[in-house]
């Protein structure tokens, strides 16, 4: 059976129709596989360093690996600083802000305000980084990461300790919160201990953890171990009587130094008043400044030694020369010179056992200023003495040519000049080591090393003023208190008038004492100054003789000096 005509007329033409749809479907759909083909070639080929980057860039990151800063130890090996490992809490804010409501708990154990860390994070909400609290206790530590906060992060840091506190504080110094020097010898020696810190490169999570470990991109360097010249026994000793000395005296403050002579290394170095390093909230400057090197005074009756030593390298004097001191003062212009009694007609060394101030000044008057002043200056008064550490001064000594007669004989006996502590005990070493000065030293001198020595006198010289130095310490000299059993002590008291506007105070003083032992065969030198000593025994040979007597008997004990006294 045929079908109808007219049907066949309707259903000819859906065929085709239907095929080139398809034919259009078919074609988009390749066009669309090949745009994403030719998009992900693009991509993968074209673009690949760019998708990788931005890959790295959120789950890639680049940490420093901390490098610990080196040891400071005493010339024995002991421990004088050490940086030990802590950890800091830190912040990612975009994270962090997400667990407000528990802030209150990381506060609380921070000991912080929540004013605080809304404060903090407020303008920094655009950084991954943000410091809440370095250096915290292992403790504290512990807790934060017990608290699960989204956005808390520990980082391991460094934070130096020192093991002897305040009775090395002003020898070492200080670091600050990022293990940096800042003062003494943590500042001077600060590019040697300073390790280089390395690098890895890490995935984290989303949260800022770390799940992998990729590389190592530098190898991390710790600091150099300095062995220093200080003795820790010797540093002990010294702050105990200091403190005690200022203390008992009503002092406004104290200084010692140790030399030893042949070396010129610091064997001991202290102040008062103290600070202790371990405790940032005591770092303050009218506490942590090394007085030994960064004050100056007016050494007073401590310098006649050096303008007897110049008078004898003259050849003019010997120290049988009589000098005739009567009636016990002497004018110059306005000025006198006054002894505290008439000694009369005395040699020179009965000159430094009185601590004459006409004997000497008369002594110097007969000199040619010039050479006063060279002996003066190449003994390193009022010179940088070159040790490096950080602060020191130079002082002042006027040029010669500057000086008036007056002017002349009060420096003979230690006024019109300025010098420090370390200066004065230089100078000291110079006469202990016959006649050679040594270069100052604060780290430890190796076996057979040599350093930059001058010879400023003769030996002969040396030898003439020690043993004068021995009647100063001797009965009926100003020094008898600096007596240690025993042994054979040299040295010289003085008490000097701080100046004041308008003059020379009569009731704020300086006590000193510069002392060598033993005589016979110098080994360490020693200067102790108290400053403003109240009371009536305020002079060097009441206060600050007797601390030079118990320093170096424990001192000579330690080091195992063998006494020279029969």
């Amino acid at each position: 059976m045929s079908m109808p005509r007219d049907l066949k007329k309707r259903q000819k033409p859906t065929i085709p129709h239907f095929w080139e749809r398809r034919q259009w479907m078919l074609g988009l759909f390749i066009l669309i596989i090949s745009l994403l083909l030719w998009r992900a070639v693009y991509l993968q080929v074209k673009n690949a360093d760019f998708l990788l980057s931005q890959g790295n860039a959120r789950y890639l990151r680049t940490l420093p690996i901390v490098a610990h800063r080196g040891m400071l130890m005493d010339r024995n090996g002991q421990l004088l600083a050490i940086s030990t490992p802590v950890d800091s809490l830190w912040v990612n804010p975009v994270l962090f802000v997400t667990a407000r409501s528990r802030w209150a708990e990381l506060t609380n154990l921070l000991g912080l305000k929540i004013s605080y860390l809304k404060a903090l994070l407020e303008n920094r909400m655009q950084r991954e980084f943000v410091y809440i609290k370095r250096h915290l206790s292992p403790s504290v530590a512990n807790q934060v990461t017990t608290l699960k906060l989204p956005g808390v992060f520990l980082r391991r840091e460094y934070r130096r300790y020192y093991p002897t506190r305040e009775i090395s504080a002003h020898v070492l110094g200080f670091t600050n919160i990022d293990d940096k020097g800042q003062e003494g010898l943590e500042l001077a020696l600060n590019n040697f201990l300073m390790g280089v810190s390395g690098a890895k490169r890490v995935i984290q999570d989303k949260n800022g953890q770390v799940i992998a470990n990729v590389e190592s991109i530098r190898i991390p360097h710790p600091g150099q171990n300095i062995h220093l010249s200080i003795d820790r026994r010797l540093q002990y000793l010294v702050y105990r009587e200091l403190k005690a000395a200022v203390l008992h005296s009503k002092a406004r403050a104290g200084s010692v130094i140790i030399l030893d002579v042949t070396s010129g290394e610091v064997l001991a170095m202290a102040n008062q008043p103290a600070y202790n390093p371990n405790n940032r909230s005591e770092l303050q400057g009218n506490l942590y400044r090394n007085r030994v090197v960064t004050d100056v005074f007016e050494p007073g009756s401590t310098i006649k030694p050096f303008t007897i030593v110049a008078a004898l390298e003259s050849g003019k004097y010997s120290p049988t020369t009589r000098v005739n001191t009567h009636p016990g003062r002497l004018r110059l212009g306005k000025y006198i010179v006054r002894d505290s009694r008439n000694y009369g007609t005395i040699n020179v060394a009965t000159i430094i056992k009185k601590s004459s101030n006409v004997g000497v000044s008369k002594i110097a008057l007969s000199l040619p200023a010039k050479q006063l002043w060279q002996t003066l200056t190449q003994l390193g008064l009022g010179q940088i003495s070159g040790s490096g550490f950080p602060g020191e001064v130079r002082g002042n000594l006027p040029h010669f040519s500057q000086w008036q007669s007056a002017q002349k004989a009060s420096l003979s006996f230690g006024y019109g000049i300025s010098v420090t502590v370390l200066q004065l005990a230089r100078a000291y070493a110079a006469i202990a080591n016959g006649g050679i000065l040594p270069p100052i030293h604060f780290i430890k001198v190796k076996e057979g090393e040599k350093g930059h020595f001058q010879r400023i006198m003769q030996a002969k010289t040396a030898r003439q003023v020690i043993k004068m130095l021995e009647a100063v310490v001797k009965k009926g000299g100003t020094g008898t208190l600096a007596q240690i059993r025993g042994f054979r002590v040299a040295g010289k008291t003085g008490t000097v008038r701080k100046h004041i506007a308008g003059g020379y105070s009569d009731r704020e003083h300086l006590a000193l004492f510069a002392g060598i032992v033993p005589a016979s065969a110098p080994r360490l030198v020693m200067v102790v100054l108290i400053d403003m000593p109240q009371g009536k025994n305020y002079y060097g040979g009441k206060v600050a003789a007797p601390v030079f007597a118990k320093v170096m008997t424990g001192a000579l004990r330690l080091l195992n000096i063998p006494p020279d006294k029969i």
